[in-house]
């Protein structure tokens, strides 16, 4: 039998030997390893929990080692291991050699009272011991559904000090306690359209509720049905930011691969819940103005992730995106090319995916009324140039749609356009079509095609290539700007469940890509 523990550290982590030594000499608990605070307050917290939990406490002198013993132990999931350690050390000392005798790992915070808490990680680790063939797992029953979801583990939960060493000793009722891992092909609280799952329609996220806004929902769709970043420009009160957070509601849901990868994320930084122990649906993070570069990519001595790794495979929404500094609009270019980001911390580096989908919703100008049909902007020239100067071309450039929002208000504020938009359910049925056509021809959405899978997935004819290579001319398009509206027409192709470009695809998209910020002051 051996024990493993894990330590977390950034998104990998690393297994944890945990081996215990008795001898003779003066009663005491020794921990070796590079052991932190927290792991070494674990001696106390689990001999009080050996004891109270109606064991021996081995009167030998106590020797823990934590190995690799160059890599720096933290967290108190390691109370657990260590205790069972200790029982087993005594144990074999007995005599007592019915142990399960294939490696296991064991993750746990004690109480004094010998009960377990549930600790965050699990996921993490359990995915990485399968990965190094250790299948046993012994976890609180708190983390038990986490764990469960990574394929073929075996995983054991355990109440309490007493149920993890039954467990450890008997193998009859480690596999009475244990479950193997799920297969979530229908995640729960989802509908499905036409193959397609999305998320149950909840009160607030209605798009029939909103009037005079059309070109912005289309956009939308076509960003949801594409995976394509977005950009919404229009005065306060025009209902931007109201349409882009219910975007949610027309974002379908995880496939199990994807989820895999959301949920590690996720259970390293502590925020799985036990009602969706498998993050099936797609993360939608809002960080405030104030975020630093650390909030939004990731830092700390330990690496942890930052909100555009949270919101991998999901959305990152930045709402008066004007308002962040100018150094965390900038840094978001990198990890929107690579779909990852690179954090190194004390000799450590870690590798955190961040393959997230860009909206963001700003004022045209610092006072927000230019181009409002009854308000007054009362900036300068040189202050909206500056306000715009923000977010850099580069990164204009790596949006795909750009959307003016009018204020379709008249003096009275009341809605001049009281014409109906579609509803949320009718909103989908175009994403569920765009995305089924995504997944059997190229199995990732359009907007994350590589340079070589745009010229073959992405075909066009000389006719709309005619049409392009007006705009390239009239709004000097780069070539990403290229690439992008290439892959917005193909995804407007597919809305319309056509298999090959048109003229039309190509000057929609053209239209919803051509705003930039030299392009603001002409509205």
């Amino acid at each position: 039998m051996k024990i493993y523990s894990f330590s977390p550290f950034g998104y990998e982590g690393a297994l944890v030997t945990v081996e215990v030594d008795l001898r003779r000499g003066i009663p005491a608990i020794d921990i070796v390893g590079l052991a932190d605070s927290a792991v070494k307050e674990s001696r106390e917290r689990m001999q009080a929990a050996i004891r109270n939990s109606g064991f021996q406490f081995p009167l030998e002198r106590v020797l823990i080692s934590l190995s690799p013993a160059d890599l720096r132990k933290e967290g108190a999931g390691f109370d657990l291991p260590i205790a069972l350690g200790v029982l087993a050390a005594g144990a074999l000392n007995a005599g007592v050699t019915s142990f399960i005798t294939e490696p296991i790992l064991v993750m746990g915070e004690l109480e004094l009272s010998g009960q377990l808490r549930g600790v965050k990680g699990v996921h993490a680790a359990v995915a990485t011991a399968v990965s190094c063939g250790i299948l046993r797992c012994i976890v609180p029953v708190q983390n038990t559904d986490e764990a469960r979801e990574v394929n073929g583990a075996i995983v054991c939960g355990a109440r309490n000090l007493e149920d993890a060493f039954r467990a450890l000793s008997d193998t009859s009722f480690f596999e009475s306690r244990c479950g193997a891992s799920k297969e979530n092909a229908v995640p729960p609280g989802c509908e499905e359209v036409d193959g397609v799952y999305f998320p149950v329609i909840s009160p607030g996220y209605e798009y029939a509720e909103l009037r005079g806004q059309q070109q912005l929902i289309r956009a939308l769709q076509i960003a949801a049905a594409g995976g394509h970043n977005l950009m919404a420009v229009g005065a306060p009160g025009c209902g931007k930011t109201m349409a882009i957070q219910k975007f949610p509601a027309i974002n379908p849901v995880l496939t199990v691969e994807e989820a895999q990868s959301v949920t590690r994320i996720w259970s390293l930084a502590g925020l799985i819940k036990p009602t969706q122990p498998l993050i099936r649906i797609p993360p939608f993070r809002v960080p405030h103005q104030t975020a630093s570069i650390e909030g939004i990519c990731g830092g700390g001595p330990n690496c942890r992730p930052g909100e555009i790794s949270l919101a991998h495979n999901g959305v990152l929404f930045l709402d008066e995106a004007a308002e962040f500094r100018s150094s965390v609009l900038q840094m978001l270019r990198v990890p929107l090319e690579n779909g990852s980001v690179s954090l190194s911390r004390a000799g450590r580096s870690t590798n955190y995916p961040a393959n997230f989908q860009l909206l963001m919703a700003c004022n045209p100008c610092p006072c927000g009324n230019y181009g409002s049909k009854t308000k007054i902007c009362l900036c300068s020239s040189k202050s909206i140039d500056l306000y715009w100067k923000k977010f850099s071309a580069p990164l204009l450039d790596r949006i795909d749609i750009r959307v003016f929002v009018e204020n379709n208000t008249d003096e009275n504020g009341e809605t001049q356009d009281r014409t109906s938009l579609r509803s949320t359910a009718e909103i989908r049925e175009g994403v569920a079509r765009a995305i089924t056509a995504q997944r059997k021809r190229q199995g990732i959405k359009n907007a994350k095609l590589a340079p070589q899978e745009v010229l073959e997935h992405c075909t066009i004819s000389r006719e709309v290539q005619d049409v392009l290579d007006k705009a390239i001319i009239r709004f000097s398009f780069s070539p990403r700007a290229v690439s992008s509206c290439i892959k917005v027409a193909r995804t407007i192709a597919d809305l319309a469940a056509e298999k090959v470009i048109l003229p039309e695809h190509m000057s929609e998209s053209i239209d919803l890509h051509k705003l930039c910020a030299n392009m603001v002051l002409e509205l």
